[in-house]
């Protein structure tokens, strides 16, 4: 059997499946996130994940926003072009 410090033991399948599920609550799981991040008797395997978790959800949220910031140019672009096309005949019936 192998001796692991106390504060960097391996984190069961348990505990693991319910950090995923308070993760996964909407307000609480950011909440969370941050306490296992930066509190200083967290698990060191919980709180490196937690980092990388926020860091991600950062990266996605500047993601989105540059795209969202680059839709009302082009919606703006494909609307020029429809108000400008030439307009469908009718049909006679």
């Amino acid at each position: 059997m192998e001796n692991y410090n106390d504060d960097c033991k391996p984190i069961s399948v348990k505990e693991w499946i319910i950090t995923g599920i308070i993760a996964s609550i909407p307000i609480v799981g950011i909440v969370m996130m941050f306490v296992w991040a930066f509190k200083k008797d967290t698990n060191p395997n919980k709180a490196n994940w937690a980092k990388a978790m926020l860091i991600v959800g950062a990266i996605m949220i500047i993601i989105m926003l540059i795209v969202s910031s680059s839709m009302p140019s082009y919606m703006s672009m494909t609307e020029s072009t429809i108000i400008g096309s030439t307009p469908i005949p009718a049909t006679a019936p």
